[in-house]
C-alpha cells in the first residue's frame, strides 16, 4: 500500500460520480437501508436505535480514510442524489483489499454498480497500490455476480457457508477477484 496518507478522492467517471460520504447523504442512506433486498444482503449496522443517527455513523466511518484500512465513496450522478456506495476494506500488510457496494432500487440494473466497482477497484490499484481485490457475495444474489463480471472480478470459486446475512442464516459465497494485472 502507498506510504502516502488517502484522503478521499473524487472520481467523476462521465454522468456518474464517486464522491466523500457526506452528513448531507443521511437521509439518502437511512432510506436505502428500508430497502428489503439492500438489507437482506448488505445488513446495515446498528451503531444506534435511530436510524437516521445509524445513517451518520456509516457515513462518518466511511468517509474517515486517515487510518489507511477503508476507502469508501458515495455514488451519485453529478449534481444529483445518492445511487450507492462502494468502499474497499485494506490490508495493507499484504496490499489485499475486499470490496463491498450496493445500489439504491432506481440504480439497479442500469451499469451504476459496475462502473463504481470498475473505478473504486482501479484507484485502489493505481494510487493506493494495492495488488489485489476480492469480491464476495452470496450464490443465492445473482445481481451482484453479474456486477462482478462486468467490474472484471472473475470468478475464483465457493466459499461454503461463508457469511451470515440479513436472513440470520450462513449463505455460500462466490468469491471473485481481480489483480492490478489484470487487464480492465
Amino acid at each position: 500500500m502507498s506510504d502516502v496518507p488517502l484522503v478521499p478522492a473524487a472520481l467523476d467517471l462521465g454522468g456518474l460520480v464517486l464522491r466523500a460520504p457526506a452528513d448531507a447523504d443521511a437521509d439518502a442512506v437511512a432510506d436505502a437501508f428500508t430497502d428489503p433486498a439492500l438489507r437482506m444482503w448488505n445488513p446495515p449496522p446498528a451503531y444506534a436505535e435511530d436510524p437516521h443517527a445509524n445513517a451518520l455513523a456509516w457515513i462518518r466511518e466511511r468517509a474517515d480514510w486517515s487510518a489507511g484500512t477503508r476507502l469508501a465513496w458515495a455514488v451519485a450522478a453529478p449534481g444529483g442524489p445518492l445511487l450507492g456506495s462502494v468502499s474497499i476494506r485494506v490490508d495493507a500488510s499484504n496490499a489485499n483489499a475486499t470490496i463491498g457496494y450496493w445500489t439504491v432500487p432506481a440504480a439497479r440494473g442500469r451499469g451504476v454498480a459496475a462502473r463504481a466497482v470498475r473505478a473504486a477497484a482501479r484507484f485502489a490499484f493505481d494510487v493506493a497500490g494495492l495488488h489485489r481485490i476480492e469480491l464476495a457475495h452470496a450464490v443465492a444474489n445473482p445481481p451482484s455476480c453479474r456486477v462482478a463480471q462486468a467490474a472484471g472480478f472473475p470468478l475464483e470459486g465457493v466459499l461454503r457457508e461463508a457469511y451470515t446475512y440479513g436472513d440470520g442464516r450462513r449463505h455460500d459465497e462466490h468469491l471473485h477477484a481481480k489483480l492490478r494485472t489484470d487487464p480492465d
